[in-house]
C-alpha cells in the first residue's frame, strides 16, 4: 500500500494505514470477527457513471458541440480516395435517415466498436472481448457508515468489494467472458451465487436473494487477446487508439478513471494523421458541466451540482412536481421534468435508469414509479396515452431482469 501512496503522489486522497482487529470492528461493525486480524485503510474515489457520462455530454454542448440521442450509425461514408469522411445516421424515433460529415470519424462505441469496424472493412478482426461484471444492491444495514470493504483475493482469486453508494450498498463484482453482447446484459446465476456466497463469508448477516434490492450487469470493452485465453483478468485494461487505412480512428479498452487521457490520446492521434488541426489540449484542467465543490451528501440532489437550484425552482413552480415519485425514496417529480427538458431524457428507462438511478437502487420501486414518470414525460414530450402505455410495458420488461427471484 505504501507503493500505492507513492504512485499517487500529490494526487493522493490520504495515506494508507494499518489498523488492528478492534479498530477494524469499530469502523465496520457488520464484518465477521472470526479469523479477522486487522485491516488496511486506504483512500479511493467514487462517482456515478451515468451522471458523469451525461455531464461530459453537457460539457460538450456547453463548449459548442452537438449531442444526438437515439441516433444510430447505419454506415460510414468515404470520399473518392477511400478516406472515411462521415456517417449515415438514423433517427430511431422519427425514422429519418441523414448524413453527417466531418474531418475525423472516431469510433468510441465501447463494446460495439467491432460493429463499426466491420462497416469500414467487413473482414476486420475482432478488437474487443467483452467481460461482464455483476453487482448486487442491498440496504445500508449490511454496511453502515462510510467505509467500504475490499477483499483483494478470494478463494478463487477474484476481488470482492462492498461499497456504500447512494445510501445503499453495492456488492460485486464478477469478471465473466461474454461472446454475445447487447444493450441490456443479464446477470448469470453463477455470478449471483458467487457474490452472495462470498459476501456471506465476511459479514455477520449473510445476504440472501430476498435482501437484494436490485441486480445489474455491465460489460467492459476489453481489448481482445491475441491468443486463446479466456481469462479476462489477464486481458489489458489499458486503452488503444487504432487507425485504419481509411483513417477511421477506433478507441478500444480503457476505463472511467482514465477517460480524459483516452480522449486526449485519441485527438492527438487524429492531429498526428492530419485529420484535425494542431491544438493544445485542455482536458487535464477542463471543468465538467455544473461542477461545484461540495462535501455535503446528505441530500441526494448534490449530484446535480450547480443545476440543483434550478430543479428546486421547478419544484416550487408546480406543487405536484415537488412530490416524491415514491414515498420511501427521495426522488422528486421535478427531476423527471428537468431530465426531459435539460438532460435529453426520451423514455421512462432513460429517467429511472440513467438519470435518477432508481432502477439500480430499488428495482421494484422503479416499476411502481414508472406510470407517473410516463405521464410526466408524455406531457413534456407531447406524447399520447398509447405512448405512455408502451413505455410502461417496455420498462416493466426491462426492470424484471433487475429483480432477483
Amino acid at each position: 500500500m505504501k507503493i500505492y501512496d507513492l504512485l499517487a503522489g500529490k494526487l493522493s486522497l490520504g495515506k494508507s494505514i494499518h489498523i488492528n482487529k478492534e479498530e477494524t470492528l469499530n469502523r465496520i461493525s457488520t464484518v465477521r470477527p472470526k479469523g479477522l486480524y486487522g485491516g488496511v485503510v486506504y483512500q479511493d474515489g467514487q462517482f456515478d457513471d451515468s451522471r458523469l457520462a451525461l455531464n461530459v455530454a453537457q460539457t460538450c454542448i456547453q463548449m459548442g458541440g452537438v449531442a444526438l440521442n437515439y441516433v444510430r450509425v447505419n454506415n460510414l461514408t468515404k470520399d473518392s480516395d477511400g478516406r472515411i469522411n462521415g456517417v449515415i445516421a438514423n433517427d430511431t424515433e422519427t425514422g429519418e435517415v441523414f448524413t453527417i460529415q466531418g474531418k475525423a470519424v472516431i469510433n468510441a462505441t465501447g463494446i460495439f466498436v467491432d460493429d463499426i469496424l466491420k462497416m469500414d472493412r467487413p473482414e476486420a478482426k475482432q478488437m474487443v472481448r467483452p467481460s461482464q461484471g455483476v453487482h448486487l444492491v442491498f440496504d445500508k444495514s449490511f454496511l453502515p457508515g462510510d467505509d467500504a470493504i475490499m477483499i483483494p483475493k478470494t478463494d478463487d482469486g477474484r476481488v470482492l468489494f462492498l461499497v456504500p453508494w447512494h445510501n445503499r450498498v453495492i456488492v460485486g463484482t464478477t469478471d465473466t467472458p461474454i461472446d454475445e453482447h447487447n444493450l441490456e446484459p443479464v446477470a448469470l446465476e453463477q455470478e449471483i451465487d458467487f457474490i452472495l456466497k462470498t459476501a456471506g463469508r465476511y459479514l455477520i448477516k449473510q445476504p440472501t436473494r430476498a435482501d437484494a434490492l436490485a441486480v445489474f450487469a455491465g460489460l467492459r470493452p476489453l481489448a481482445a487477446p491475441t491468443g486463446n485465453s479466456n481469462k479476462t483478468k489477464e486481458i489489458s485494461r489499458s486503452h488503444k487508439v487504432i487507425v485504419s487505412d481509411s483513417k477511421l480512428l477506433t478507441l478500444t479498452g480503457g476505463k472511467w478513471t482514465t477517460f480524459r487521457r483516452m480522449g486526449q490520446d485519441t485527438l492527438d492521434k487524429a492531429i498526428k494523421i492530419g485529420c484535425l488541426p494542431q491544438k493544445e489540449s485542455r482536458s487535464a484542467t477542463q471543468k465538467i458541466y455544473s461542477a461545484i465543490p461540495t462535501s455535503d451528501r446528505s441530500n441526494h440532489m448534490y449530484i446535480y451540482g450547480a443545476d440543483q437550484e434550478m430543479i428546486n425552482a421547478l419544484a416550487q413552480e408546480n406543487p405536484e412536481w415537488n412530490e416524491k415519485l415514491i414515498p420511501h425514496l427521495e426522488f422528486k417529480k421535478a427531476e423527471v421534468v428537468w431530465a426531459a427538458r435539460n438532460e435529453l431524457a426520451r423514455t421512462v428507462e432513460d429517467v429511472l435508469s440513467r438519470r435518477v438511478r432508481m432502477l439500480f437502487l430499488d428495482a421494484k420501486a422503479a416499476i411502481e414509479a414508472a406510470p407517473d414518470v410516463a405521464k410526466i414525460l408524455a406531457q413534456e414530450l407531447e406524447k399520447d396515452e398509447d405512448w405512455q402505455n408502451d413505455q410502461i410495458t417496455h420498462f416493466q420488461n426491462v426492470a424484471k431482469n433487475y429483480i432477483l427471484k
